[in-house]
């Protein structure tokens, strides 16, 4: 038979249980207030890297070890050498163009009226001075704790020479406004077809196949699929209304309200930028920093990166200082010339989606097939798609924007060529990182397609009141 408890019992365990749990709790803060004062110490520890240098702070906390210089302030020997052997082999090679700089601003100021001359010299020059802001970039975003906010900074850095070309055809006015639309979708034309097979086939030659996760891709390709839709639904809104007869609005009035609809998708497109930033840098910025570390470890040069001297950070602000510079200047060279070389043959296609996104896009495309090519795919798809991703959802909308305070008509009514090769290509490129690998057959399918659509650009011809830069 079952014995009643009386109620005398039920105090007596709550307060043994009472006790029980207190004695828990004591035992576990004490524990937590050990192992957090432990931690504590060890911040307080001073650390070192594998080259035996203390790793010092930036903003704060403590820097990543492989960042770490071991010197402090400003050497201007140790400074050129660094920059010169840059990152990779191709980046150094593109260092030896440094000479064509001072040609091009020369040129510039002294022969004004050699309209061809100042365009090549000043593409050429683009190259080293981009080169040398995407190194800064990589050498301050080394130098950063978190490996999931160092990419986006990385990608960030990489494409100010893309934001200032805009902000300066922007200034120029109305007539490069076709120019500017081109080079939006020539941008991540160039990101997701030409760089991204360069990527495969430069990681094909020492792999079967590379192996990416899905974290990386699946994201990069959802979020660059929406974006894509938003850049031209504003163009298919115009042509459709345009050459649709049972429509009775005006052509001024379809003009004004294209121009209206890609202001709000403008907005609309930096707040999923911003929701996009917060993905990567807080949310999901643990799972991402262990991939691109996975990745770091994979690298099979990882022995002479680690050895390899590094920019202080007093230097990387000074490398910083000096492309900014030369990118801003050369910018106002190359675009003052581009009216000269439409009317001599070139198309504004052609320059607007092959020439400028080629020359703005130099470092970050180095980058990612070097990675490639050391075996660490999701840190180059990373950087390719994270620069296709910014230029959608934010370098295109500030364009607009800006346009919009100053008066100049920028709009998402893209030529219907240049739309559908991009929506084209970003579903190629869906079939291709859907099943998580790739190989040099991928890579090579890719560049070719490139090459169709620069053929076709060369050859498009320009429209009666083309851009010119307003000639």
């Amino acid at each position: 038979m079952a014995h009643s408890r009386t109620s005398r019992d039920y105090p007596r365990a709550s307060r043994d249980q009472g006790v029980r749990r207190s004695s828990r709790d004591r035992e576990y803060t004490t524990e937590k207030t050990r192992r957090s004062s432990r931690g504590d110490r060890r911040q307080s520890l001073p650390q070192y890297n594998h080259n035996g240098h203390e790793v010092g702070t930036i903003a704060g906390k403590k820097m990543h070890p492989d960042g770490e210089s071991g010197r402090r302030g400003f050497n201007p020997i140790k400074f050129l050498v660094i920059s010169g052997k840059s990152s990779s082999t191709l980046s150094m090679m593109t260092n030896l163009l440094w000479p064509i700089v001072p040609v091009a601003f020369a040129l510039h100021f002294a022969r004004p009226k050699w309209h061809l001359a100042i365009f090549i010299t000043s593409y050429i020059a683009m190259l080293p001075a981009a080169n040398l802001l995407g190194f800064a970039g990589q050498e301050f975003s080394r130098k950063l704790p978190q490996k999931a906010f160092a990419v986006v900074l990385e990608t960030t850095f990489g494409s100010i020479v893309e934001v200032i070309l805009f902000m300066v055809l922007l200034k120029k006015g109305d007539g490069n406004v076709p120019v500017i639309q081109a080079a939006i979708l020539g941008s991540i034309l160039a990101n997701v077809l030409l760089c991204l097979g360069f990527c495969f086939i430069a990681g094909g030659i020492k792999n079967v196949a590379q192996e990416f996760h899905e974290a990386v891709s699946e994201s990069a390709n959802g979020l660059l699929l929406v974006a894509s839709m938003a850049l031209v639904l504003p163009a298919v809104f115009y042509k459709y209304l345009a050459t649709n007869k049972e429509y009775t609005s005006t052509p001024e009035l379809i003009n004004y309200n294209t121009l209206k609809i890609s202001r709000g998708v403008a907005i609309i497109s930096i707040v999923g930028y911003l929701i996009y930033l917060f993905y990567q840098t807080v949310s999901h910025d643990g799972l991402l920093h262990e991939i691109y570390e996975a990745d770091d470890h994979k690298d099979d040069d990882r022995h002479e990166e680690l050895v390899k001297p590094k920019l202080t950070l007093t230097e990387v602000v000074v490398a910083l200082l000096i492309s900014l510079t030369c990118v801003s200047f050369i910018a106002i060279f190359l675009v003052e010339q581009i009216p000269y070389v439409v009317e001599h043959g070139v198309s504004d296609a052609f320059v607007g989606l092959i020439l400028v996104p080629l020359v703005e896009k130099l470092a970050e495309h180095l980058l990612a097939i070097d990675e490639a090519y050391d075996n660490q795919i999701n840190m180059a798809l990373a950087h390719v798609m994270g620069a296709s991703i910014q230029t959608a959802l934010f370098n295109a909308p500030l364009t607009v924007l800006v346009g919009w305070g100053i008066r100049v008509n920028m709009d998402y009514n893209f030529a219907m060529f240049d739309a559908v090769a991009l929506v084209l290509s970003v579903l190629v490129i869906g079939s291709f990182l859907r099943d998580g690998k790739s190989n040099y057959l991928e890579g090579m399918l890719l560049v070719m397609m490139y090459i169709i659509i620069a053929i076709c650009a060369f050859y498009f011809p320009n429209p009666i009141h083309h851009g010119g830069g307003g000639h």
